[in-house]
């Protein structure tokens, strides 16, 4: 079991945690987006 720590393993993780959380909020503003009838950015870009 202390194998499983390895200093390239916690980096990985740490890299997929921030993706994880960043990818969970772009889509939250996504659905929030389509429910109140906007775009992603802000405005009407067409």
């Amino acid at each position: 079991m202390s194998n499983f720590f390895t200093p390239k393993r916690m980096i990985l993780l740490a890299v997929m945690i921030l993706a994880g959380i960043i990818l969970g909020r772009l889509a939250v503003r996504a659905v929030l987006n389509l429910m109140l009838g906007g775009t992603l950015f802000g405005g009407n870009f067409l």
